[in-house]
């Protein structure tokens, strides 16, 4: 589609300085304030989380933390993700912390990019379809985007080939690619982290009495 195109073109024709200051701004406000709503696109909705209407739903805003009540593992889910990646990843209380380690590490876009990605695949009507492959196009492999995930040439040519003719699996290889590099990448480094031994102690801890 001439749109689709016309639409690369327009994100992809300069990187260089101005990808670097974008990307300098990005560090500097989750410094600066910690914490941000993400603002995706309205029909795109973060995987299995909550969807009662609330804005303070955890999966859906930067501050999400594993004492949300709506998602706080129990000791023995937590156990289970030094098992494997994948367990993490099916755990929706799993996502959410190890989202919150992707944070601290400035790689949250991740989680976000692989989420939405699975949102798209449920989709089955062609025009939200069409949108919602723009606006990930447009959040996370535009190189003008702050959010950029990082992939080889070769999916993006692949990208930019189901562009043409968008679907809900026009950034499978995209998702696989970015899925193998937390699991190889971010989640051994989770598994080792304070973060992690800080979670366990406080789920091996018993409740505070009356």
């Amino acid at each position: 589609m001439a749109v689709f195109l016309d639409f690369k073109k327009a994100f992809d024709t300069s990187m260089g300085s101005e990808r670097i200051e974008m990307r300098k701004r990005q560090l500097q406000l989750h410094h600066d304030t910690g914490a941000r709503v993400v603002q995706l696109h309205p029909t795109l909705t973060m995987g299995n989380a909550p969807s009662n209407g609330s804005n303070n739903a955890c999966c859906f805003c930067w501050c999400c933390c594993c004492s949300c009540s709506c998602i706080k593992p129990t000791f023995e889910d937590a156990t289970s993700w030094s098992m494997s990646f994948d367990r993490i990843m099916k755990s929706a209380a799993g996502r959410c912390c190890f989202r919150q380690f992707l944070r601290t590490e400035f790689s949250e876009e991740n989680m976000m990019f692989w989420l939405v990605c699975e949102d798209l695949k449920k989709e089955t009507n062609k025009t939200v379809v069409e949108e919602k492959v723009r606006q990930i196009y447009e959040d996370f492999v535009s190189i003008l985007s702050p959010k950029e995930v990082s992939l080889d040439s070769r999916v993006r040519e692949v990208i930019n080939h189901n562009m043409l003719e968008p679907t809900s699996h026009t950034f499978d290889d995209a998702q696989q690619q970015i899925y193998t590099l937390m699991q190889r990448d971010s989640y051994p480094r989770y598994m080792n982290s304070q973060a992690y031994s800080d979670l366990m102690t406080s789920l091996r801890e018993p409740p505070p009495g009356p």
